[in-house]
């Protein structure tokens, strides 16, 4: 499957954005959907998932109750809501797609699609 990224820009500290991944060649189904980031000088680490079974959600500690990641009915687009924004949300996203299981979700390593990275920037 190929993965298409988009919806970064800046934003303000407190402010809101929202991210979608779109899938070509096929629909998500039947693969767990990530997103992860990151940032400059900094390892790519784990934001939050959507499993194909069931559409359980995960998130990283530093987003949760901040950040919800759903899915499009047709399982064609998987978006990232991102509100309360603050200047370490800063960074690129990346969406990833394969199939992972729920104890390896959080590892970029497992995912076999990517896209290829909007930017997010929060300024105060």
């Amino acid at each position: 499957v190929q993965l298409q990224a988009s919806g970064g820009g800046a934003v303000q500290t407190g402010g809101s954005l929202s991210l979608s991944c779109a899938a070509s060649g096929r629909t998500f189904s039947g693969y767990t959907v990530a997103w992860f980031r990151q940032a400059p000088g900094k390892d790519r680490e784990f934001v939050a998932a959507i499993r194909a079974s069931g559409g359980t959600t995960h998130y990283a500690d530093s987003v949760k109750g901040r950040f919800t990641i759903f899915r499009d009915g047709a399982r064609k687009t998987v978006y990232l809501r991102m509100n309360s924004l603050n200047s370490e949300d800063t960074s690129v996203y990346y969406c990833a797609a394969g199939n992972v299981i729920q104890s390896t979700l959080r590892d970029s390593d497992k995912y076999h699609s990517w896209g290829q990275g909007t930017e997010v920037t929060v300024s105060s």
